[in-house]
This record gives C-alpha cells, structure tokens and sequence, in this order.
C-alpha cells in the first residue's frame, strides 16, 4: 500500500538538528545564497545595485563602493531590524514549514524560547511574505470555487428559554467572514476574505480569465458566474459530491485544512488578520509534496524578496501605546 508523501523520506531533506549543528556561520550563508541567488551571495547594494562593496566584518554589514551606503543581508526585507540570530531565524523558518496545518505562536515561542509577542510578529511576517508568492497571479483552465464561513461564534445560553436563534443575521456575530477560494485544478489556489460570499462572483471575474471552466455548488449566487463563465459547472451536494467530474473537491481540500489549522492549533484568529492564515493554508496546500528543505529554503528567498513589512514592523509598539 502507497504511503503518503509526508511519510516517505523524500519529504525529509532537513531537520533542525542540521540546523543548530551548523551554527551562526553557515545560517548566516545560508541568508545570503537565498538573498542574493543570482550573484551566488556576493553582496548587491540594495539602494544603486552595485556589486563592489567593502566588508564590515565585525557588525556583517557591508559598504557600497558605489554610494556609499551601508546594508546588511537584510536591509529592506521583511526581516529588517531583526534581533534574532540567523540560526534561529531559520530554526523558525524550519518549523514553520514543518507544521503543515499551522503553528501556533505560543507553540513557535517555546520552541525558540523567546517570547509570545516575537513569535507572533515573526509567524505573521512568514505569512506576508508567502502570500506576496501570488499577487497579481490570475487563474484559468479548470478552477473550483467556494466559500466557508470562519469565526464569529456565538455561544449559546445556559437554559434553553435564554438561547436565540443562532442561524438569524440579527443573533450572529459581527466578528464571522467568509473565505473565498479560487482553486485551480493542477495549479495554484487564490484566497479572499469577505463578509459575505456572494462577493466571490465579482472577485471570480476579477482573477480568473475569461474562456475558464468554473466549477461551483448548487449556492444561488453562484447563478451570477454564467453570464461571465457561461460553462460553469455545478454540483448539487445533497445529491452528490462529484458527478461525471463537476465537483468543488479541491477547494472543499483546502478547506478541510483551514479548519484544522484555525480550530486545532489557533482557536481564535481575529477577522482582521484571517486573510493571513488563509493565505498560509493555501501556499501549504499548494505546496504540498514539496519536501521540507525545499518549503524551507523557498519560505526564506520569499521574505528575502518581500519588502518591511508596514503591517508588522513595529506593531507591538503601536498597539500597547
């Protein structure tokens, strides 16, 4: 019997115990190859993109023969300011690739021994930068598409003649969105959040290209996607999840995974950040049978390539002020 990929040894191509065996030296390397590939690491001056610099060896740092500025191997990435070492930087990078269906940050924190605050802002910086992999990426071919509503619980009452009805608009939670999935099949995955999922019609148009078999359930405001997508296919789920193959299969996938990750390891995830998990659910689902040295290695050149964050950078400072 077919084992799967994540039990094979060809998904194992790297362990933290490399990691920390190799020491600050070779993580450090290691930032460098994926910062700059195309020079094999030599140093670019981020600011004229000269390739002369001059070593500051003590503080590793360079200085642009060419402008004169100073940089390091993260100036103007997401990583910027940083305060970690590179060893743990990628002993996190390494973890996070690792937790195929999320990581929590109090679980990130233990595991790097430092505190919630720094695991949290580093966790959501390695998000940022895997969704930055598909902006301005459309879809076509053969693409699913679905919603599923995340967050807002309303607990109910204690007796029953106290408890409302939880399926009315006026009892529900100001706090509920909806993820919009855009799959395509043999290809890669589109996420949105929303507050309410017939707002997917007008994202559909949007980012998938005209000519597109698009492929919905039996939802009626999926209806609208004819007049643009006139060979649409629908699946009634009450009568069958996959007819002669009409089915929303994959996205129903990467919906299984978000649910594990939100439910199983954050159990609460603020509707101002659900778009980030979103994202991380679906770069992991689309990356699946990647091998972790690989995931690893591709995480970091994307934070490498992914300006400051404006989000993340200083965030604690401005939310405890």
């Amino acid at each position: 019997m077919a084992s799967h990929f994540l039990l094979s040894a060809a998904a194992r191509t790297l362990s933290l115990k490399a990691i920390y065996k190799g020491g600050e030296d070779k993580a450090y390397q290691t930032f460098k190859r994926l910062r700059w590939p195309e020079t094999d690491g030599e140093p670019v001056c981020p600011a004229c993109g000269c390739l002369d610099h001059y070593d500051i060896s003590t503080r590793r740092r360079f200085k642009c023969a060419g402008c004169g500025k100073q940089f390091s191997v993260t100036s103007g990435t997401i990583f910027a300011s940083r305060k970690l070492s590179f060893m743990d930087l990628c002993g996190a990078v390494a973890i996070f690739v690792n937790a195929v269906k999320g990581l929590s940050a109090l679980q990130l924190g233990r595991d790097l021994s430092v505190s919630y605050k720094t695991a949290f802002v580093l966790a959501h910086k390695l998000r940022e930068a895997l969704g930055a992999e598909m902006k301005g990426f459309g879809l076509d071919g053969e693409v699913e598409i679905d919603g599923a509503y995340f967050g807002g619980h309303v607990r109910p009452e204690n007796r029953k003649q106290d408890r409302k009805d939880r399926r009315l608009k006026e009892n529900q939670s100001t706090e509920r969105r909806v993820v919009i999935v855009m799959r395509q099949r043999k290809g890669r995955t589109l996420t949105f959040v929303t507050k309410r999922e017939v707002e997917g019609v007008e994202l559909a148009k949007e980012h998938i290209a005209k000519g597109t078999k698009v492929y919905a359930d039996e939802a009626s405001h999926w209806d609208d996607l004819e007049a643009t997508f006139p060979d649409a296919g629908r699946i009634n789920h009450s009568e069958a999840y996959s007819d002669d193959g009409c089915n929303t299969n994959q996205a129903e996938s990467y919906f299984a995974r978000l649910r594990r990750m939100v439910s199983g390891q954050h159990h609460f995830v603020s509707p101002a950040y659900l778009y980030q998990y979103a994202t991380e659910a679906a770069w992991k689902e689309d990356h699946r049978r990647l091998d972790n040295g690989r995931a690893f290695s591709r995480t970091i050149r994307l934070a490498m390539a992914s300006p400051v964050s404006r989000v993340w950078k200083g965030y604690w400072q401005r939310h405890e002020a």
